[in-house]
Order: C-alpha cells, then sequence, then structure tokens
C-alpha cells in the first residue's frame, strides 16, 4: 500500500515501515502520530484520489529533533566594507510509518 501524504505543508510519499525526516513536529520519542491528510492512495492497483480518499497515516517518532546540515547565508558588498553572515540549522523529526488504514 502506497500513499501520498502531506505533513506541515510538505508531500511525502510513504508506505508502512518506512522511516523518515520531516519538518519539526510537535512530541517526544516514542509518541504515537496520526496524519489525515491523505491525498493519495494506492491499494494493490486500487487507487483513490482527492477527496474520496478516507485513509490515515499512523506514525511513530523515533527521534523527536534531528538538526539538519549548517545553512550559511553570506552578504557582501565590495569596497565598502559590509559583511554580514547569517547561518541556520533546520529542525526536523525522525518518523517511522507503522501503518496505512
Amino acid at each position: 500500500m502506497l500513499a501520498v501524504v502531506k505533513i506541515a505543508g510538505q508531500q511525502f510519499t510513504v508506505k508502512a515501515g518506512d522511516s523518515l525526516y520531516v519538518p519539526h513536529i510537535a512530541g517526544n520519542t516514542g509518541d504515537k502520530v496520526t496524519f489525515n491528510d491523505v491525498l493519495f492512495v494506492d491499494n494493490n492497483g486500487t487507487i483513490s484520489v482527492g477527496a474520496s480518499t478516507n485513509a490515515t497515516v499512523n506514525a511513530e517518532i523515533v527521534k523527536s529533533l534531528v538538526q539538519g546540515d549548517k545553512v550559511i547565508a553570506f552578504k557582501m558588498k565590495r569596497r565598502k566594507g559590509f559583511r554580514k553572515k547569517h547561518g541556520h540549522r533546520t529542525h526536523y523529526t525522525q518518523i517511522k510509518i507503522d501503518s496505512i488504514a
């Protein structure tokens, strides 16, 4: 069974047993999470799309906070002495898909 689910404004293709990194979700390690915004479901050749989809995706939080790679934005204007350096690390949550019902 395959599903496309919308999590925090992004779409992810998931199957039961998959482990993926999603934008940070409030919760602790071991908590169960349910996603109701399912856009597409393929159940052994039977496809349902849009409003006709009545599925939910159940997942478990594996790691509650994972930091992504450091991203640096550096601004500079030549001959002016203007230099500005900003950086950040995006927060993610690692989840494991238990079932698609």
